[in-house]
């Protein structure tokens, strides 16, 4: 971006949120699912589907017009509906829209639904004859493993901590796809099967179904609808896309160059006024844990090269300094595509309002939301309890 980011407004904010457990699909079909997630997340915020002045709804892998039949549940009030798609991204594009629609004075309340299956994907087609598709995300993953290994002297024991950190972080989370019955070592993630050396199938992203979904309003609806609980105020929302650098690769659809997500968190820290000091806990594209770990410097949360401490500390674990993936990341808690962002608000939500029942962040006052898309682009956003 070339321009200074002005402020965000401050009068805008999440009145509810609501989930429909992430997992393979057996219960439910992704109609069922987002109609309940939807119903949820106007229940938690007390409004009806007649108050709802707009729909952003977000999917990847279904055919085009799902959306707004899925919408169609909920009510025939000539509401607009537009369908958000943005690869992994989508469920966080699909949160800023219904954001800018209520701040930019088009509705007081916006509902912003995503809902998809990642193992109903469509096949590749034409990109199967390209490098970006023939190298699968976890080959590119791992190649960027192997280069902080180089680079930094990362092990992939510390690998391993993060995804065991990660699956027993969903093992506390209801929504969550995986529940392992026991505390996840290092050890054992380290002895899954491998993927793409060093990274293991313990280490790789759950892949399911599932939906999410977020009421945005202005501060004054949310206060009337819900007077006795804190402002979650979006304090800041960004996205961007990757910008050219020396040395720059053309190729590589997964996370696109790393300053990607440094840039778009400076952006979304100077909107929001707050810095990364500032941050209680982080939500973030941790399909697999070298991003995690890339993502504590790029998100400014320590100095390049440092994140590897946090590890050893425990400062990124539930009662730690910095808790990251609190709900089980990506790799806990399930990365079915479109409502992955969504989940992640979710959370953030929960968390500022102090309802993380079992995994609750004490004191947690600002909550970040980071994730990445294919094309490539990234997508920031700061909520925090007012």
């Amino acid at each position: 971006m070339t321009s200074a980011a002005s402020p965000a407004p401050t009068d805008v904010g999440v009145a509810g949120v609501g989930m429909y457990r992430f997992g393979r699909m057996a219960e439910a079909s992704l109609r069922e699912m987002a109609y309940r997630a939807g119903t949820a997340a106007m229940h938690d915020a007390g409004v009806t589907f007649d108050e709802v002045g707009a729909v952003y709804v977000g999917h990847i892998s279904q055919p085009l017009m799902t959306g707004v039949i899925v919408v169609k549940e909920f009510g025939l009030t000539g509401v607009p509906v537009q369908h958000i798609t943005n690869a992994s991204a989508t469920g966080s594009t699909t949160f800023r829209e219904a954001y800018h629609a209520v701040a930019g004075g088009q509705c007081d309340i916006a509902l912003a639904l995503a809902f998809d299956d990642m193992e109903a994907m469509p096949p590749p087609g034409e990109r199967a004859a390209s490098v970006d598709g023939v190298i699968l995300p976890a080959a590119f993953f791992a190649l960027w493993a192997r280069r902080r290994m180089e680079t930094h002297g990362t092990t992939a024991e510390t690998f391993a901590e993060i995804a065991a950190k990660n699956w027993n972080h969903a093992a506390l989370n209801p929504m969550a796809q995986r529940h392992a019955d026991h505390v996840v070592t290092a050890e054992e993630v380290l002895a899954s099967r491998m993927v793409a050396d060093p990274l293991t199938s313990k280490m790789s992203a759950a892949v399911g179904a599932g939906a999410a979904a977020a009421i945005v309003c202005t501060r004054e609806v949310a206060e009337r609808l819900r007077p006795d609980r804190p402002f979650v105020r979006v304090a800041a929302s960004a996205l961007q896309t990757e910008r050219y650098q020396p040395d720059h690769v053309f190729v590589g659809p997964v996370t696109g160059a790393s300053e990607m997500t440094r840039h778009t968190a400076r952006e979304a820290y100077e909107r929001s006024g707050i810095g990364p000091e500032d941050v209680d806990l982080a939500q973030v594209h941790d399909a697999f844990p070298i991003e995690e770990l890339e993502y504590y410097e790029l998100l400014g949360i320590c100095e390049d090269g440092h994140g590897d401490e946090l590890v050893r500390t425990g400062a990124t674990r539930l009662g730690g300094r910095i808790p990251f993936s609190t709900d089980g990341g990506l790799i806990g808690r399930g990365h079915p595509g479109g409502p992955t962002g969504l989940a992640q608000i979710w959370e953030t939500t929960l968390q500022l309002r102090g309802e993380a029942v079992g995994r609750q962040v004490d004191g947690a006052r600002v909550g970040l939301c980071h994730m990445v898309g294919g094309g490539s682009v990234c997508a920031v956003h700061i909520l925090v309890r007012d």
